[in-house]
């Protein structure tokens, strides 16, 4: 199938807490659509359902072999879902904290590019 691509969304995530991979990718993925409306779906493409468009979403992520993919993917609400996952992302020292079951002092930082396409 071939798609024409209609936006491309970035955004960026942070585990300070719990060190869990999942965690940064899924606020990146929600950073990207935070603030966003796509009426261009309907108004210029013609679908007549968001479910109809594409959505392939790309995360760089600290140790991304990790990563629940269904978890990422549940943060967007429409669409045919695609993701792929890379190494990248950062790990920064914070500061572990008992009460929030920290493992170490690590941060993960978790960076998103989500593409809406249509379908040609």
């Amino acid at each position: 199938m071939t798609a024409k691509r209609l936006v491309i969304e970035m955004g960026m995530g942070v585990d300070q807490h719990g060190q869990d991979p999942t965690v940064a990718a899924a606020r990146a993925v929600r950073n990207a659509i935070a603030h966003n409306a796509l009426p261009g779906v309907w108004e210029v493409a013609g679908l007549a359902h968001p479910n109809e468009m594409l959505v392939d979403v790309q995360v760089a992520v600290p140790f991304p072999d990790t990563v629940r993919r269904d978890e990422v993917l549940a943060v967007l609400p429409f669409g045919q879902k695609t993701l792929t996952l890379q190494d990248g992302g950062m790990v920064v020292v914070g500061k572990a904290i008992a009460e929030l079951d920290d493992k170490n002092d690590d941060m993960y930082i978790a960076t998103a590019a989500v593409t809406v396409s249509i379908p040609d």
